[in-house]
């Protein structure tokens, strides 16, 4: 019996197959060693801090002249961190301090600095409110992730008996924040945190798609809260897991 010969077109794609796949191999290759992530963290103190156990912590987005602030699932994933772990705080749900607040605290009406808590404070019903809310922090935080970057591109196709994917694609996210800590006690700001990660994720179209993912913004909640705990306990930030 004679072997069947396969049809000229699927060799033709078969060798254009193994020809992609040594132009992206490398290519691959590349982008997992590099590493593909960067981070910095910077710290700037204007007061002592160091929260007690019954004193309690707010994340606000802060208010934008045009546009909007943080994202909430951000505030929310920083809020969470600071909630957990081996030094839990006190973490107030933002809505219901807003809410409790109404309307001295919403975007539009919040104190542009800390220093204009006072004249809240000389209203018993907001000094009240305040109070028992247990709340002793306020941290507003700023910033986005956003895409910087990116190229090349992956094309797929499908026909009887075959599928697949080739190319390799690419795109570059930073997450930008900074996050401005208010004592609500002394009515001042008590410093900063800031954070910026830089990282580049990639696709990979080697018959089967294989994403190659930078967990940016993931990372910067992370650097963030563990710097935003050492900054509210006093500790020494390189001690504080940041």
């Amino acid at each position: 019996m004679n072997a069947r010969t396969p049809p000229a077109s699927f060799s033709a794609s078969k060798q254009a197959r193994r020809a992609a796949a040594r132009l992206v191999a490398p290519l691959a290759l590349a982008v997992l060693l590099s590493g593909c992530m960067t981070a910095k963290l910077d710290e700037n103190r204007f007061l002592p801090t160091a929260i007690t156990a019954d004193e309690g912590v707010v994340i606000l987005a802060k208010p934008q002249v045009e546009g909007t602030g943080s994202e909430d699932s951000f505030m929310d994933c920083v809020g969470d961190k600071l909630a957990r772990g081996e030094r839990p705080m006190k973490v107030h749900g933002n809505q219901e301090f807003q809410d409790t607040l109404f309307p001295w605290f919403e975007a539009s009406t919040a104190p542009v600095r800390a220093e204009g808590v006072t004249a809240l404070l000389n209203r018993p019903k907001v000094a009240r409110r305040l109070a028992d809310t247990g709340v002793r922090y306020v941290v507003w935080l700023d910033g986005n992730t956003r895409k910087t970057d990116g190229g090349g591109s992956i094309a797929c196709a499908a026909a009887p008996g075959a599928a697949g994917c080739i190319g390799f694609g690419w795109w570059e996210k930073q997450s930008d924040y900074e996050a401005t800590v208010w004592d609500l006690k002394t009515a001042r700001s008590a410093g900063s945190v800031t954070t910026n990660v830089t990282g580049t994720s990639a696709m990979v179209g080697l018959v089967v798609p294989l994403p190659f993912i930078a967990r940016v913004q993931g990372t910067a909640c992370d650097r963030l809260a563990g710097q935003l705990r050492s900054f509210l306990a006093g500790t020494d930030p390189a001690a504080g897991g940041g």
